[in-house]
C-alpha cells in the first residue's frame, strides 16, 4: 500500500494531500529513511511522522485495500510506539 494512502486510511493524516506534503518535506520516515508518498508500506514497517513540535512513531500492523476506513478499522492498522515533543525546526 502506498505510504500516503496508508497515512490517510489509518487517519494519522486527515487528507491524502497533507500526507503527500509531509512526505515531500521529508517529515515522514519509513524504517529510519525519508520516504516519498508512493513508497510501499507493509506490516512490520516503522513510521516516524513529524508535525510541528510533535514526533510520533508508529508500527504498521496491517494494510487495507480500501481507501475509506472506519475509526475502529483505522486503529487496527497501526500501533503508536512513541510520541515526544521536540523543538520546532524553524
Amino acid at each position: 500500500m502506498r505510504l500516503d494512502l496508508f497515512l490517510k486510511a489509518s487517519r494519522i493524516c486527515p487528507r491524502r494531500t497533507v500526507a503527500q506534503n509531509l512526505c515531500d518535506r521529508g517529515l515522514v520516515l519509513v524504517n529510519g529513511t525519508s520516504a516519498k508518498p508512493a513508497h510501499q508500506v507493509k506490516p512490520g514497517d516503522e513510521l516516524t511522522v513529524r508535525r510541528g513540535e510533535k514526533v510520533s512513531t508508529f508500527r504498521v500492523l496491517a494494510t487495507t485495500q480500501r481507501g475509506q476506513t472506519s475509526k475502529e478499522q483505522a486503529r487496527e492498522l497501526y500501533e503508536l510506539t512513541n510520541e515526544e515533543t521536540v523543538p520546532d525546526l524553524v
